[in-house]
Protein backbone atom coordinates (compact mmCIF):
# COMPACT_ATOMS: atom_id res chain seq x y z
CA UNK A 1 0.00 0.00 0.00
CA UNK A 2 1.15 3.37 -0.71
CA UNK A 3 0.32 7.30 0.01
CA UNK A 4 -2.77 8.27 -1.87
CA UNK A 5 -3.00 11.83 -0.64
CA UNK A 6 -1.52 15.10 -0.83
CA UNK A 7 -0.62 17.09 2.51
CA UNK A 8 -2.36 20.03 1.20
CA UNK A 9 -5.23 21.06 -1.35
CA UNK A 10 -5.14 23.82 -3.62
CA UNK A 11 -6.75 24.73 -6.61
CA UNK A 12 -5.77 22.61 -9.37
CA UNK A 13 -5.93 24.72 -12.40
CA UNK A 14 -2.79 26.99 -11.46
CA UNK A 15 -1.17 24.28 -10.18
CA UNK A 16 1.47 21.09 -10.67
CA UNK A 17 2.44 18.24 -7.81
CA UNK A 18 4.23 15.09 -7.88
CA UNK A 19 5.26 12.92 -5.07
CA UNK A 20 7.16 9.71 -4.59
CA UNK A 21 6.19 7.22 -2.31
CA UNK A 22 8.33 4.75 -0.05
CA UNK A 23 11.91 6.71 -1.28
CA UNK A 24 14.27 4.91 0.06
CA UNK A 25 16.18 7.97 1.67
CA UNK A 26 16.45 9.53 5.21
CA UNK A 27 13.41 11.48 6.76
CA UNK A 28 15.65 13.86 8.79
CA UNK A 29 17.98 14.67 5.56
CA UNK A 30 14.46 14.93 3.13
CA UNK A 31 12.78 17.87 5.69
CA UNK A 32 16.04 19.62 5.80
CA UNK A 33 15.77 19.70 2.39
CA UNK A 34 12.11 20.66 1.78
CA UNK A 35 12.76 23.59 4.42
CA UNK A 36 15.07 25.15 2.04
CA UNK A 37 13.55 24.44 -1.35
CA UNK A 38 10.66 26.12 0.11
CA UNK A 39 9.96 29.57 -2.07
CA UNK A 40 12.37 29.08 -4.54
CA UNK A 41 12.25 28.27 -8.16
CA UNK A 42 12.55 25.48 -9.64
CA UNK A 43 15.93 25.94 -11.45
CA UNK A 44 17.58 27.21 -8.17
CA UNK A 45 16.44 24.68 -6.24
CA UNK A 46 17.82 21.89 -8.79
CA UNK A 47 21.02 23.94 -8.98
CA UNK A 48 20.74 24.25 -5.14
CA UNK A 49 20.99 20.20 -5.30
CA UNK A 50 23.54 19.54 -7.93
CA UNK A 51 25.87 21.88 -5.75
CA UNK A 52 25.23 19.78 -2.83
CA UNK A 53 26.25 16.25 -4.97
CA UNK A 54 29.33 18.17 -6.04
CA UNK A 55 30.10 19.05 -2.86
CA UNK A 56 30.64 22.76 -3.84
CA UNK A 57 27.65 23.94 -1.26
CA UNK A 58 26.09 21.94 1.91
CA UNK A 59 22.97 21.38 2.73
CA UNK A 60 22.44 23.48 6.30
CA UNK A 61 21.06 21.12 9.37
CA UNK A 62 18.85 23.62 11.27
CA UNK A 63 16.81 20.89 13.25
CA UNK A 64 18.51 17.49 12.91
CA UNK A 65 22.49 19.24 13.77
CA UNK A 66 23.49 17.11 16.87
CA UNK A 67 27.15 16.43 16.17
CA UNK A 68 27.39 17.70 12.98
CA UNK A 69 30.56 19.74 12.13
CA UNK A 70 30.51 22.99 10.52
CA UNK A 71 31.50 23.96 7.37
CA UNK A 72 34.16 26.62 6.44
CA UNK A 73 33.00 29.65 4.75
CA UNK A 74 29.80 31.60 5.04
CA UNK A 75 26.79 30.49 7.43
CA UNK A 76 23.69 29.22 4.71
CA UNK A 77 19.71 29.98 6.28
CA UNK A 78 21.77 31.02 9.82
CA UNK A 79 23.54 28.10 10.25
CA UNK A 80 27.32 26.80 9.07
CA UNK A 81 26.11 22.65 10.48
CA UNK A 82 25.73 21.03 7.18
CA UNK A 83 25.97 17.44 5.66
CA UNK A 84 26.34 16.22 1.96
CA UNK A 85 23.71 13.78 1.53
CA UNK A 86 23.46 12.34 -1.79
CA UNK A 87 20.30 9.72 -1.89
CA UNK A 88 17.91 12.73 -0.72
CA UNK A 89 19.02 15.26 -3.11
CA UNK A 90 18.94 12.87 -6.31
CA UNK A 91 15.82 11.61 -4.70
CA UNK A 92 14.61 15.18 -5.06
CA UNK A 93 16.24 15.92 -8.40
CA UNK A 94 14.15 13.25 -10.10
CA UNK A 95 10.89 14.62 -8.73
CA UNK A 96 11.61 17.93 -9.47
CA UNK A 97 12.09 16.85 -12.80
CA UNK A 98 8.76 15.17 -12.73
CA UNK A 99 6.78 18.00 -11.33
CA UNK A 100 8.45 20.30 -14.17
CA UNK A 101 7.06 17.58 -17.03
CA UNK A 102 3.84 17.46 -15.62
CA UNK A 103 3.20 21.34 -15.26
CA UNK A 104 4.41 21.43 -18.65
CA UNK A 105 1.96 18.84 -19.27
CA UNK A 106 -0.84 21.29 -17.94
CA UNK A 107 0.62 23.99 -20.14
CA UNK A 108 2.51 26.01 -17.82
CA UNK A 109 5.69 27.73 -18.32
CA UNK A 110 8.28 25.13 -16.92
CA UNK A 111 10.88 28.54 -16.45
CA UNK A 112 8.70 30.25 -13.86
CA UNK A 113 7.78 27.41 -11.51
CA UNK A 114 7.88 28.71 -7.83
CA UNK A 115 7.65 25.74 -5.17
CA UNK A 116 4.76 26.52 -3.28
CA UNK A 117 5.20 23.23 -1.04
CA UNK A 118 7.50 20.80 -0.06
CA UNK A 119 6.62 17.99 2.60
CA UNK A 120 8.38 14.49 4.10
CA UNK A 121 6.61 11.63 5.67
CA UNK A 122 7.64 8.76 7.41
CA UNK A 123 6.96 5.69 5.33
CA UNK A 124 6.64 2.20 5.18
CA UNK A 125 9.50 -0.05 7.25
CA UNK A 126 10.87 -2.83 5.59
CA UNK A 127 12.15 -6.02 7.16
CA UNK A 128 15.79 -6.74 6.22
CA UNK A 129 18.36 -9.20 7.66
CA UNK A 130 21.49 -8.91 8.68
CA UNK A 131 23.09 -12.17 7.86
CA UNK A 132 25.80 -12.17 10.47
CA UNK A 133 26.04 -14.51 13.48
CA UNK A 134 27.11 -18.34 14.65
CA UNK A 135 23.30 -19.12 14.18
CA UNK A 136 20.45 -16.68 13.37
CA UNK A 137 20.85 -12.75 11.55
CA UNK A 138 19.77 -9.54 13.49
CA UNK A 139 16.43 -8.81 11.86
CA UNK A 140 16.60 -4.93 10.94
CA UNK A 141 13.75 -2.25 9.86
CA UNK A 142 14.46 -0.17 6.67
CA UNK A 143 13.21 3.38 6.40
CA UNK A 144 11.24 5.09 3.69
CA UNK A 145 9.94 8.71 3.30
CA UNK A 146 7.42 9.55 1.18
CA UNK A 147 7.84 12.81 -0.65
CA UNK A 148 5.42 15.84 -2.01
CA UNK A 149 6.01 18.95 -3.47
CA UNK A 150 3.58 21.57 -5.13
CA UNK A 151 4.78 24.47 -7.73
CA UNK A 152 2.97 27.09 -9.53
CA UNK A 153 3.27 29.35 -11.85
CA UNK A 154 4.91 32.86 -10.86
CA UNK A 155 3.23 35.95 -12.02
Amino acid sequence: MSKKTYQVELDSANTARAYTANSNISLKYATEICREIKGKPISKASKFLERILLHEDFLPLRQYNKKVAHRKGESKSGVKAGRFPVKPCKAFITLLESVKANADFKGMDAENLLVIHTFASQGYRKNSFQSKGKIAGKRRKRMSTHIEIIVREAK
